[in-house]
Formats: C-alpha cells, structure tokens, sequence
C-alpha cells in the first residue's frame, strides 16, 4: 500500500491508464468531520425500534449486528424481518445537510479529471443526489449507481461490483475506486481496479491486515490527492 498524499502525478503512481473514475459517497466527496453518517445511523436505530417494538438500545446494537454480518443494516433488515427497502432509506435518508459545504475546488479538480467519473455507493439515489447538489458538484458525474441498481445487495458483495461494471460497461484494468471503508475495496482490486483509501479512523473504514494488499494508494483529502494528479 502506498501512502500518495503527497501531489504524485498520474503517470508516477500508475494512474495513467485510468479512463473510468469511481467515486463512493458518504464520508469519501464530502470529509468524515462532516458527521453525517451518524445523523443516518441514529435515524437507523429509531427505525429497527419502532418497527420491532424495541428500545433504542436494542435497536442500535442490532443495526450494528447486521452491519457487521451482511454489510448493510438495510441487508439485514430485509432478510430477516422483510423490511421494505424504499421505506428504510426514505426514513434513514431524511436529514439535514447543512454540515456538508458547497466544495467548488473539489468540483475544479473533478472537472478538469480526464476520464469518466461515476458514483457507486451503498446509499439510495435520493440521498447521493442531495448531497452531490449540495456539495455543487452535480454536473461532474455521469452516473450514480445506488443500491437499489445493486439488487439490495451492498458492497463489498462481489455481484454488486460485477453489476455496476456490467451496467456501465467498465473495464476494470482502467478504472479507479476511491472509497473511504477499506473492505470495501478488496473486491474492486480483484476485479483488477486501481484502488484510493480516504484514510478513516473509524473503525469500520480501516484495513484489517488482509485487505492491505489490495489498497494502491492512499489520501487524507480527496481533492487535494485529485489536484496532485490533475494540476501538476
């Protein structure tokens, strides 16, 4: 794994190839230090209590039970208590955005990148498309690919990947994924992806020791890590 902060250029760190740019979305076009996710997380847990008629407690020690177990709480939630998925992240989805600020060096930078640049997140549509426009980066990407275009199956399931490579006829040996959870990217790199971790301090987004190999580069600030390859 190489730590690439630093500004290298596209053809020093092997990005020179790159014709498709995949982004995630929460946590990785916006910072962490956003806290969104837990806005979601907590809208989550309200949802598993009222609909199992449990205490929030309980209800968020499940959410993080299926996290752990099938990748999405949503996953879980579908599986074993047949959730309709449209109302999970209609409730979950539905909060403020005020933390996340217009980005417009981050819109320069994803502007001037040469290549395709797609969204492929384990979020519906409606969420990415509120935080793309209020990031005022909605003109950057040509396609979001949600969870809903997944089959409900989230990353890192492996279908999920062949799905979106299919959907929008990638070839992975010239694609890009950046992502700030690092198992999240295991199967991309075996699909024969370059790989980018957004550095995360949760526990969640950090490399176990098996997921290292497969992570190629690494950034703190996703749009001064893109500046480095595209204003050098």
């Amino acid at each position: 794994m190489a730590a690439d902060n630093s500004g290298d250029n596209r053809t020093e760190t092997g990005l020179e190839r790159v014709a498709a740019w995949v982004f995630d979305l929460d946590n990785t076009l916006y910072p962490a230090s956003c806290d969104l996710f837990p806005l979601i997380e907590h809208r989550m847990g309200v949802f598993i209590a009222l609909r199992l008629g449990t205490s929030y407690e309980a209800a968020d020690r499940l959410r993080t039970h299926f996290f752990q177990k099938y990748g999405t709480t949503l996953r879980g939630l579908m599986l074993e208590h047949g959730v309709d998925p449209e109302e999970f992240l209609d409730y979950v989805h539905d909060i403020e955005l005020t933390s996340v600020q217009p980005n417009p060096s981050l819109g320069r930078v994803l502007a001037a990148l040469p290549g395709r640049k797609l969204v492929f997140t384990n979020a519906s549509r409606g969420h990415a498309d509120r935080v793309i426009d209020r990031l005022g980066i909605a003109g950057c990407f040509e396609s979001v690919y949600d969870i809903a275009d997944a089959g409900y199956q989230p990353k890192p399931e492996p279908a999920s990947y062949a799905g979106f490579i299919a959907r929008h006829d990638i070839e992975p040996a010239r694609a890009c994924m950046i992502d700030d959870m690092a198992r999240n990217l295991v199967p991309a790199a075996l699909f024969g992806m370059t790989t980018v971790w957004i550095r995360s301090d949760s526990a969640w987004g950090l490399p176990t020791p098996e997921d290292m190999p497969h992570i190629h580069h690494v950034a703190d600030d996703l749009p001064g890590w893109l500046a480095g390859l595209v204003f050098r």
